[in-house]
């Protein structure tokens, strides 16, 4: 069993099934050692439920938070699905965290922090990455967040030549 994976169940979280994508893209693209994933917003939380709307107008700072941490857990999953052991995870590089928020809504890096935080929970210092939080307008299916990854990745067996 992977460690990583132990990690997430000590914590208390259950990974969704992979999200797929909602358009004409694929979840993710790997070059070299790097996997690029699509964008996602939130998984449900354990109601069936997931946050909607917009930051600062429909949710509270710490309900985008929460969203945030929530896409986290989709983003794990997404990377599961894509690279199989998540102990294969070498780092979190950078996460682009879009906040769907008014224009003049201005605590982005505490949203973006439930996803952030969940990174370093899970992966301890690998967790750790570069990252932007701006603000959207707007974003798909009024999603309150949508996050973009950029990881980098050991190679596993089937990859060597």
């Amino acid at each position: 069993m992977s460690k990583i994976e132990d990690r997430i169940r000590e914590l208390g979280i259950t990974l969704p099934d992979v999200p797929s994508p909602i358009a004409n893209y694929v979840p993710g693209v790997q070059t070299g050692n790097l996997i690029y994933a699509a964008g996602l917003g939130a998984a449900n939380r354990p109601d069936g439920t997931a946050p909607n709307g917009k930051v600062g107008v429909d949710l509270t700072v710490e309900e985008g938070y929460e969203a945030a941490r929530l896409t986290g857990i989709n983003i794990l999953a997404r990377l599961k699905g894509l690279v199989g052991d998540l102990d294969r995870i070498e780092r979190i590089v950078k996460l682009l965290v879009m906040v769907n928020c008014p224009p003049d809504f201005g605590d982005h890096p505490a949203v973006a922090n439930g996803c952030s935080d969940l990174m370093v929970e899970v992966f301890g210092d690998k967790g750790r990455h570069a990252r932007s939080a701006v603000g959207m307008t707007s974003l798909p299916h009024q999603m309150p967040v949508e996050i973009e990854v950029i990881a980098e990745v050991r190679p596993g067996e089937e990859d060597e030549l």
